[in-house]
């Protein structure tokens, strides 16, 4: 029974009337008129009888009002315990860059505001992501790439993330003004994984430019290619929130070079049918704050 039509009858019942409980309720005397007239026909019993000029529940009527009553207290409660809900799991479906050097402050700040909430990551490519997401896997995907990669799903864009070169202190190209695609013909390169999507359009763009690419290490974590470069080992690409702060300590060094074909951005996508919990609109709202 709709608990509208119980406020209502809870309203007759107890200001006896009518016209004062649709005054009160702000409706026409109309409407308040219906819905009792439509819970009689659902019971089967009368609920009001009048005795003179009063108005009175029924015996049927006087036990619906304590059974009304509890059921609005009840509904109340849950509307009171849901908007101050803390706990539930999140489960956030995102690539190592980000889960390791932009998500940790965040979650940190959404522990606080939801002590009660468990916050799950999983990794994976952008593709499994993006899958898990459409199928509703994961509450929310975070991702790095040029274009939103699948229109079924709702995608907001955070900011532009730089992807920057990445040598030794000290390394031959350091002492370039700007580093072009030929500086990099011969130069030894440690690749993240086949499959990441930055690797992809720097390796396209050096084999439409004709630049030959000698890979000598393929490592799986932005942490090693890191360890790796500092070792004199090679250069390689990274966004630049994986090598920001060893950029600004010197223990990198960030090339100068740029291309517009090597770009990418920071979104968050989610189903367009996902229910927006409060820790996930939460979630939301710290994420685009981090990227103002």
């Amino acid at each position: 029974m709709d608990l509208v039509y119980l406020r209502t009858f809870r309203e007759v019942a107890l200001r006896r009337s009518f016209t004062r409980a649709a005054a009160e309720l702000g409706y026409a005397q109309s409407s308040v008129t219906t819905q009792i007239q439509k819970l009689e026909q659902s019971y089967g019993v009368p609920l009001f009888e009048r005795i003179g000029s009063g108005l009175r529940p029924t015996s049927a009527g006087e036990e619906l009002l304590v059974l009304a009553t509890q059921m609005l207290e009840l509904h109340q409660q849950a509307k009171e315990r849901l908007a101050r809900q803390s706990g539930g799991t999140l489960t956030i479906g995102t690539i190592d860059s980000i889960a390791a050097y932009f998500l940790p402050a965040i979650l940190q700040q959404l522990r606080r505001q939801y002590p009660e909430l468990t916050i799950r990551l999983q990794p994976g490519s952008e593709d499994t992501i993006v899958g898990q997401v459409k199928a509703g896997e994961i509450d929310i995907g975070l991702i790095l790439d040029q274009a939103a990669t699948d229109p079924a799903l709702e995608w907001t864009t955070i900011r532009e993330e730089p992807l920057v070169l990445l040598a030794a202190p000290g390394h031959p190209l350091t002492r370039q003004t700007i580093v072009e695609l030929q500086h990099l013909e011969g130069e030894e390169w440690i690749m993240t994984e086949a499959s990441c999507n930055y690797r992809v359009m720097l390796e396209k763009l050096l084999r439409s430019e004709r630049v030959t690419c000698r890979i000598g290490l393929e490592l799986g974590n932005p942490e090693a290619v890191k360890r790796c470069v500092m070792a004199g080992a090679g250069i390689a690409l990274l966004p630049e929130m994986a090598a920001k702060e060893e950029i600004h300590r010197g223990e990198l060094a960030a090339l100068p070079f740029r291309h517009s074909e090597l770009r990418l951005e920071l979104r968050w996508c989610k189903h367009p049918k996902k229910w927006m919990s409060r820790a996930l609109q939460g979630c939301i709202a710290l994420m685009e704050q981090q990227g103002e």
